[in-house]
């Protein structure tokens, strides 16, 4: 579908991941007006699925939070509740060779490479930071310092500093505390009498998305896809129009939900300045090479790997958290990892990519084979997350720009906290909210993200 250029939107959005799907779906609900310009195929961006063992799988492994509130809410609006299920799961974590289970405190007791009284302080600070601490205060301080001084050197030295050194890369050390407590409220609040519970949508992130776009056709939210923004239209400190390959938006409001390095280029003649505090703003890309094996793997959900020279952060078994029925009893392993543009494996092909991490599998599971593959499939972004420093807040844009009907809402506005697609439609709703979108039947959970810009 293309646009006329006598049509005048209410809001054009740019963007149709899930916080442009989510606003655009507030949007029109209040009975605005809503065009959506994805620059891609497809719609849902990081949430996009595949087809593995004839049923859908996500490109980047997804799991829900019982605290999730604003997606729980969406799924409500969407007639989805039946498919949402919430099921125990289990971590583990590899140090020095060996997999340690890391679900309870007797887990951590059992931890070999923390020494007893660095345990102590280990439950100690991840209560202060996951129940008490203010993320404002602790802007300015590093995890890794922080760690080492208040839960001790053999815990930063196991835990800490590997998982934060695989996730951020060159960047670990200038990670703020208040990345971390947003992090670990997260997981905590996921709790129940010591044992996690994930959700998750039977049939994948496929049914919400397929749901929403549904949803958003009945509400006449015009859809446009392969419409990569070309030129933003500013005359009279306003936002004229938008022109794209599929024609020229108008509209009263514009918010861009896309990268930040996206649109820098789009207002930089308008609003230098601008252009120029999104750029200081840096993404990780993130790989998955997904497997689908003949058999497990191990018992773990999600193994943390805390030993050097992987070139995988972390490997979740996804059939140990759904079922191997609902895939024809194939087995579902992510490798995952997080990489900055300047590190050498950003330049690694796919084929590359993937015999790589396989080959360091046998290092962990010995009698790991790799005739155990049915297929095995990479996946690649370059947008992943943003690279959050000490005092990141400051260079998060305000929602609303000095162009008077020119609004941004993206994945920097997750700060403090972890990205998630439940706080995505946080996000979208404060932008909503600012443009004068009654957005009073979303709720609002404990997140900690759209607090700054809104």
């Amino acid at each position: 579908m293309t646009s006329t250029k006598a049509s005048i939107n209410d809001l054009v959005i740019i963007g149709g991941g899930i916080t442009g799907l989510s606003a655009a779906y507030m949007a029109a609900k209040e009975g605005k007006k809503v065009t959506l310009i994805e620059a891609s195929a497809t719609f849902g961006g990081l949430l996009n699925t595949f087809e593995i063992g004839q049923h859908k799988l996500e490109y980047y492994y997804h799991h829900f939070f019982i605290h999730d509130q604003e997606l729980i809410w969406l799924i409500q609006e969407l007639n989805l509740s039946h498919q949402l299920s919430f099921e125990e799961t289990s971590m583990g974590v590899l140090n020095n060779g060996k997999i340690y289970p890391f679900n309870t405190f007797l887990d951590l007791l059992k931890f070999k490479p923390i020494r007893f009284i660095d345990k102590i302080r280990f439950g100690f600070t991840s209560l202060f930071l996951g129940k008490i601490a203010r993320w404002r205060k602790f802007e300015n301080v590093a995890c890794m310092s922080w760690f080492e001084k208040w839960a001790g050197s053999s815990t930063t030295k196991s835990l800490w500093a590997p998982l934060l050194k695989i996730k951020f890369g060159p960047y670990a050390a200038a990670v703020p505390l208040s990345w971390m407590i947003g992090r670990l409220r997260q997981r905590m609040n996921s709790r129940k009498s010591g044992t996690e519970k994930l959700g998750y949508l039977k049939g994948s992130l496929d049914v919400l998305l397929e749901a929403l776009v549904i949803r958003l056709k009945a509400l006449n939210v015009d859809l446009i896809c392969n419409a990569a923004v070309e030129k933003v239209c500013i005359e009279n400190n306003k936002v004229q129009s938008v022109i794209t390959a599929q024609g020229e938006f108008k509209g009263h409001d514009f918010l861009f939900t896309i990268p930040g390095i996206y649109l820098s280029p789009l207002i930089r003649k308008h609003l230098p300045a601008l252009a120029n505090q999104l750029d200081t703003i840096k993404y990780f890309g993130a790989v998955c090479v997904v497997l689908e094996l003949d058999r497990p793997l191990s018992n773990i959900y999600w193994l943390n790997i805390a030993d050097p020279g992987y070139p995988f952060g972390g490997i979740i078994e996804h059939t140990n958290f759904i079922h191997p029925s609902k895939y024809n009893g194939s087995h579902i392993v992510y490798l995952s990892r997080y990489f900055a543009k300047e590190e050498a494996f950003a330049s690694l092909s796919e084929l590359e990519i993937k015999e790589l991490m396989v080959a360091h599998l046998p290092n962990i599971y010995s009698a790991f084979k790799s005739d155990w593959i049915k297929n095995a499939f990479v996946f690649r972004t370059n947008t992943a997350a943003t690279v959050c420093d000490l005092e990141f807040s400051k260079k998060i844009p305000s929602c609303k720009t000095e162009i008077s009907n020119l609004y941004i809402a993206n994945m920097s506005h997750v700060y403090p906290d972890e990205r998630s697609t439940n706080n995505s439609i946080r996000v979208a709703a404060e932008a909503c909210r600012l443009m004068g979108i009654n957005t009073d039947s979303v709720p609002k959970n404990n997140s900690l993200s759209g607090k700054i810009g809104f």
